[in-house]
C-alpha cells in the first residue's frame, strides 16, 4: 500500500486527508471505511463516521500508533474501494490525481534521524575538505537529528535561505518505524518498519562545512527544508529493500545514478544501534544517508534558484521539488 496524505483542490478549508494512492488515483481511506462499516450494518451512521475519523485519522504519526487495527482498517477499506460495482467510482472517497494535491505523507516526524551509510559518499565528502574518513566511522552508524519542523512534501518549493550561497540536493532514502521498542537486536529490527519512502536532505554547503569545523552540527545548514515523499510504501511491496535503483535529475538532466544496495549497514543494523538504552517511537524517520556521488559538493556543482530536482527511487516513486528564489538578508 502507498498510503499519502493529501487535500483536494476544490475544498476551500483544504483540511488534510490519509488515503492510498491506487493507479494515478486517492483514495480517502476514513471515507471509505465509513461507507464499508454501513454497507455492512457493522455500525450506525455517526458511529461509521466516529470509528473511521478515529482509527484512519489525517496525521500519520497518529495513524502509526493506533497500531494493528488502523493498518488492518486500512487495507480493508482500499480493498473495498477497488472491487465492483465499478469500482464504486461513484462514491466520493475515490479522487483522481487532479483533484488533489499530496502532502509530505508525514508531516512531522516523531524523530528524525539521519545517518552517513553510504561508504563512497562519506569518502567523496571528506576528499573535498583534505580529510580520509575516520576509523569511527565503521565502528558505529553516526547520524544527526534533523529538523521535525521544515518537512516539506512532493512538488513544494524549496525556500532559500539569505545565509547561504550553495544549495545542494541529497538522494537518500528512508525507513519509517510502526511501533515502538528499546534495546532491539538486529534480527528482530525489521519487525518495527513499517515502510519505506523517499527523501531529500537539502543542505546549505557553505554553513554546514563551517558549522560542523567546530564540531557539532550539521544545524543551520540542513534545518531549513528535508523533502519527503510522495508516500509512504508500505514494506510488503518491497521485496527487497537494498536492491533498488536511485536515480537524481536536475532540469531533467541525470546527474545521480546508484543503488541502495552500497549501504554499509542496513536499517536492521541502524535500529539496533539507536533503540540501545533508547526508546524508538511510531513516525520515527531514519534516513539512510546520501547515495555515493548523490549530491553537488561530490559532482563539485550546485543548485540554482527555480532548478526542478527530481529524485527516484525505483519502488518509491518519484520525488519533485522546486528550489526557490534566494531569500534577502
Amino acid at each position: 500500500m502507498k498510503i499519502v496524505r493529501f487535500v483536494l483542490k476544490s475544498y476551500p478549508l483544504n483540511m488534510p486527508r490519509l488515503g492510498a494512492w491506487q493507479d494515478g488515483s486517492v483514495i480517502d481511506l476514513a471515507a471509505a471505511y465509513r461507507q464499508l462499516l454501513l454497507e455492512k450494518g457493522q455500525a450506525s451512521e455517526k458511529g461509521a463516521v466516529r470509528l473511521a475519523e478515529t482509527l484512519l485519522p489525517e496525521d500519520l504519526v497518529s495513524f502509526l500508533e493506533n497500531g494493528r487495527p488502523a493498518m488492518e482498517a486500512a487495507r480493508e477499506a482500499l480493498q473495498f474501494a477497488m472491487t465492483p460495482p465499478a469500482s464504486r467510482r461513484q462514491y466520493p472517497f475515490i479522487h483522481a490525481q487532479e483533484h488533489i494535491r499530496l502532502l509530505p505523507p508525514i508531516e512531522k516526524p516523531s524523530n528524525l534521524r539521519d545517518f552517513i551509510s553510504f561508504e563512497t559518499h562519506i569518502r567523496n565528502a571528506r576528499k573535498t575538505r583534505g580529510q580520509d574518513v575516520p576509523p569511527a566511522w565503521y565502528e558505529i552508524p553516526a547520524y544527526y537529528k534533523g529538523n521535525t519542523s521544515t518537512i516539506i512534501g512532493p512538488d513544494d518549493e524549496v525556500i532559500w535561505p539569505s545565509y547561504t550561497e550553495k544549495m545542494d540536493y541529497e538522494l537518500e532514502f528512508a525507513c519509517v518505524i510502526g511501533k515502538e521498542g528499546q534495546d532491539i537486536s538486529a534480527e528482530e529490527a525489521e519487525e518495527f518498519i513499517v515502510g519505506y519512502m523517499i527523501m531529500n536532505d537539502f543542505s546549505a554547503r557553505d554553513i554546514q562545512a563551517k558549522e560542523m569545523s567546530v564540531g557539532l552540527g550539521p544545524a543551520k545548514g540542513k534545518d531549513f527544508a528535508t523533502a519527503l515523499g510522495p508516500y509512504l510504501v508500505t514494506k510488503d511491496e518491497i521485496p527487497d529493500p537494498y536492491q533498488l535503483n536511485m536515480r537524481a535529475y536536475v532540469n531533467g538532466e541525470l546527474w545521480t545514478e546508484g543503488t541502495t544496495g552500497d549501504m554499509y549497514r542496513k536499517f536492521p543494523e541502524i535500529i539496533s544501534y539507536v533503540s540501545t538504552g533508547e526508546r524508538i517511537v511510531p513516525g520515527d524517520v531514519f534516513g539512510s544517508g546520501t547515495v555515493g556521488w548523490g549530491c553537488g559538493l561530490e559532482l563539485g556543482k550546485f543548485l540554482k534558484e527555480g532548478d526542478l530536482v527530481e529524485l527516484e527511487v525505483e519502488g518509491l516513486g518519484v520525488l519533485r521539488n522546486r528550489i526557490g528564489k534566494k531569500k534577502s538578508g
